[in-house]
């Protein structure tokens, strides 16, 4: 009998390792041939085991259906072990290397008669193609999801110890392309693993509502046969079952590719976009943030000796794109169409986008391992520009109970003045400065001295001091840095049991599910 005591995902996707198992008894033999007192057991080289693909979950339904009916009154206790044993020599033939594995109930059923006579045929009692399409449909999606949910995991991992490194290092931070105010980088890479944590929520969410069995539904409405549809579910290892018997091959089996793909979606958005924030910064002609070179990482211009082209930041944001473009198939193809219609419900077309949303977040992740950053030129940057120049406004305000509007402007003049003068925030004249306030509060009853002191000017435009300073909940302060990485770990830690409790819980039931078919084949 076929046994599989931990089913991989789908082939199509990155497969986890199959389990090696030592085996005692050929371990113990060989220690009584070669008379040495102690040895130990060699592991075996398993062997391969089935995809977990349409044939693979129609022979799972058909084993469920055969013992679930014949225990109870629903097909001959006589007949099932013929029954079962036909099916299994379909099983196994289509686990052999190379052979045709149907993936319909047309194209399997035929391969059961020829194996044990149209009898075999009892077990399509009020059953068809529809809720088997949709069960198999939904159950390849669900160990898909868990995949795209491993990836992030690790791409969110990654993002979250490379803030973990760069809690006080400061840097520019960019609005409408432009260098706008200082951050930490901690805080900034913590703000896109927000983004990819809720890209996690949305997974969980889906699968929730993807983890339920259609089987039993038949068509449209049900059907006359008592057939115990929750235990079905069970040997699946789906959580619950589609209520509505409309809903589970009509509805929710066309929603549910559509869903997956807005979050492969989500995932491309976010990846382009932090993707073409370091590309604004790299394409400096002194970036302060690099690629390590080698590898796919950079790449010589053919003509221009002097580039470095980013190679991995440019495939990065291709495989977004490309996950965007699949992701879209889903959504066009239900547009406009009846329900129930197969049109957005190819197996292999919704497997590809995944597998997109895959390839990127694995791409990303290599981008944040390839990252290079420079504090010092980081911190030059910041302080060859006027991006901590709302500090004063804010100052003056929070402080010293000037307006905002007017302390912004006078912080705006301060900034005209410096620009057309050529003068940086680190050499600005504080008697310019004093100058400034009093010609722009002039006509006010606001003081007409300006209230900071040279010492206060100064720490006012100091970057690091700006971000030390800061004082909102979420902010880029060090404390508060470092209680979001505290906390954006420990949700990648729940997340990781959570996909390992998802995957230990199907293995489990199919688990089950092959050993009580094996008693019922007699072995």
């Amino acid at each position: 009998m076929t046994m599989h005591q931990s089913h991989p995902r789908p082939a199509r996707l990155p497969r986890r390792p199959a389990p090696r198992l030592a085996s005692l008894a050929i371990a113990g033999a060989l220690i009584c041939q070669a008379g040495l007192a102690a040895a130990q057991a060699p592991e075996p080289v398993p062997g391969p085991v089935p995809e977990r693909d349409e044939f693979f979950w129609l022979g799972q339904i058909n084993k469920a259906t055969t013992l679930i009916n014949s225990e109870e009154g629903l097909l001959s206790p006589e007949l099932a072990p013929k029954i079962a044993s036909a099916l299994e020599t379909v099983i196994e033939n289509g686990n052999a290397p190379d052979a045709e594995r149907p993936g319909t109930v047309i194209t399997f059923e035929p391969l059961l008669i020829e194996e044990g006579g149209v009898e075999v045929t009892l077990i399509h009692a009020g059953r068809s193609s529809q809720d088997m399409h949709a069960t198999y449909r939904a159950a390849i999606l669900r160990d898909e999801l868990l995949s795209l949910a491993d990836q992030l995991n690790t791409t969110t991992g990654t993002l979250v110890e490379l803030a973990g490194q760069h809690v006080d290092t400061i840097v520019p931070n960019y609005t409408n392309g432009v260098a706008a105010q200082p951050n930490s980088y901690a805080h900034y890479l913590l703000g896109h693993a927000a983004g990819l944590d809720r890209d996690a929520q949305r997974i969980r969410e889906a699968y929730a509502r993807i983890d339920r069995s259609a089987m039993g539904t038949t068509v449209l409405n049900g059907t006359g046969w008592p057939l115990n549809r929750q235990r079905m579910a069970d040997y699946l290892g789906f959580a619950a079952v589609v209520d509505n018997a409309y809903d589970a091959s009509q509805i929710s089996s066309m929603d549910q590719p559509v869903e997956v793909a807005s979050i492969v979606t989500s995932i491309a958005l976010h990846t382009g976009n932090f993707v073409e924030d370091v590309m604004t910064q790299y394409a400096q002609s002194r970036p302060w943030i690099l690629l390590e070179e080698g590898g796919d990482n950079t790449y010589v211009s053919s003509a221009m000796p002097q580039k470095r082209n980013p190679g991995i930041l440019n495939s990065a944001r291709s495989d977004a794109s490309k996950a965007v473009t699949l992701a879209m198939g889903p959504v066009l193809q239900t547009h406009n169409i009846t329900p129930g219609m197969s049109d957005p419900k190819d197996v292999e077309d919704n497997s590809a986008v995944v597998a997109a949303g895959i390839d990127t977040l694995s791409r990303l992740d290599r981008v944040l391992k390839a990252l290079r950053i420079n504090p010092e030129r980081a911190l030059e940057e910041l302080n060859s520009d006027w991006t901590a120049s709302q500090e004063v406004a804010d100052i003056l305000m929070r402080d010293h109970g000037l307006p905002f509007r007017e302390g912004h402007h006078v912080a705006s003049e301060i900034v005209s003045h410096a620009r057309a003068e050529g003068i940086g925030p680190l050499d600005f004249p504080y008697a310019e400065a004093r100058r400034i306030y009093a010609e722009t509060v002039a006509g006010t009853d606001h003081p007409k001295e300006l209230p900071l002191s040279e010492e206060q000017f100064r720490a006012a435009l100091d970057p690091v001091a700006i971000v030390r300073n800061r004082a909102t909940s979420g902010g880029p302060q060090p404390a508060e840095v470092e209680r979001m990485l505290g906390e954006a770990r420990d949700r990648i830690a729940a997340r990781d049991a959570w996909i390992a409790e998802r995957r230990g819980h199907i293995d489990a039931s199919l688990a089950k599910l092959d050993t009580e078919f094996g008693a019922l084949l007699g072995n």
